[in-house]
């Protein structure tokens, strides 16, 4: 990834951020038939690896040797900045369009585990994450499904882990204009809906 310095993300909790609030990340991994790519909710595992599963019907568990590299790509917060969102448009009218956004690259070795065990702990830490964030105390639990059920389900997943060799991260997020053309960028995405990116910008200033 492209990383000009002054928009390196160097921040290890916002590096983070980015992570857990995309979680759906991109998996990319050479393979026989040539570059294959899926889309899969990680996340990062006490021991810093990441953990996540895929079904056992994606060939990507057979096509991918383990061990081998892979490429996780976490994509944040995004959107388009006009020139007209510049103040300084106006008096030299030295302005280009341009995209922000935030992303992650996570280089790692991958690999797969048929083991229950494995799978289970998977599955239970991604929906232990993400059933909390969604409905609180009233978070659904894999107890909560018949046994049989589960085991079935789990039958048909494969579990998998990314042991983290290399982090990539970028925060394209207008750093390089005045603070007045910032603010600019930063008013004009918030007026187009993008609080999001707007939020994030107005906090990294």
């Amino acid at each position: 990834m492209y990383i000009p310095r002054h928009f390196e993300e160097r921040d290890p909790a916002a590096v983070s951020a980015i992570m857990e609030g995309a979680p759906l990340a991109c998996v990319v991994a050479q393979t026989a038939e040539g570059l294959v790519a899926n889309h899969l909710p990680l996340l990062a595992a006490p021991d810093g690896s990441l953990i996540g599963h895929c079904a056992l019907a994606n060939g990507m568990h057979r096509e991918i040797g383990e061990g081998q590299e892979v490429l996780a790509i976490f994509r944040g917060a995004d959107g388009y900045v006009s020139p007209n969102d510049y103040p300084g448009k106006a008096k030299h009218h030295r302005a280009v369009p341009t995209w922000n956004y935030q992303a992650v690259h996570v280089h790692g070795r991958i690999s797969f585990s048929h083991d229950m065990q494995a799978k289970r702990r998977a599955v239970a830490l991604l929906t232990r994450l993400h059933e909390r964030r969604a409905n609180g105390d009233a978070a659904w639990k894999m107890a909560d499904a018949p046994a049989d059920y589960l085991e079935g389900m789990l039958g048909n997943i494969v579990a998998l882990q990314i042991e983290v060799t290399r982090v990539l991260a970028k925060s394209k997020l207008s750093q390089n204009r005045d603070a007045a053309d910032l603010q600019g960028a930063i008013d004009g995405l918030a007026a187009r809906g993008n609080a999001g990116l707007a939020q994030i910008m107005a906090k990294k200033r």
